[in-house]
């Protein structure tokens, strides 16, 4: 079944059942910069900027732009600086996140 949500095409409501939602430690944020290589500049919902590492079980399976909404894991050391790139939401998943209040519509 494919359901058409503006120009974004969601194939089945299956896809969006495989969100995930951060865990004790982790937050959401939206990527402001790519600073090259591995490395993000992410604004979090904590209002911190930190700069995300994409772990490298990611690196090379998904594309990460600006504005995307990310899971990000602040460092054990360096809270406020540093974080691991956790997961990447699809365009249809932030919306479903934003419509039932798992993120501010403002992030």
């Amino acid at each position: 079944m494919t359901f058409l949500v503006g120009k974004r095409q969601v194939k089945s409501e299956s896809e969006l059942k495989k969100i995930r939602l951060p865990e004790e430690g982790e937050m959401f944020g939206r990527v402001l910069k790519i600073l090259g290589g591995d490395q993000l500049l992410v604004k979090c919902t904590d209002d911190i900027t930190r700069r995300g590492r994409i772990r490298g079980k990611l690196r090379r399976r998904i594309w990460i732009r600006e504005n995307d909404i990310v899971i990000i894991a602040p460092w054990d050391f360096k809270q406020t600086e540093r974080g691991d790139i956790l997961w990447r939401f699809t365009l249809p998943q932030v919306d479903w996140l934003k419509q039932n209040d798992h993120i501010p519509k403002d992030l």
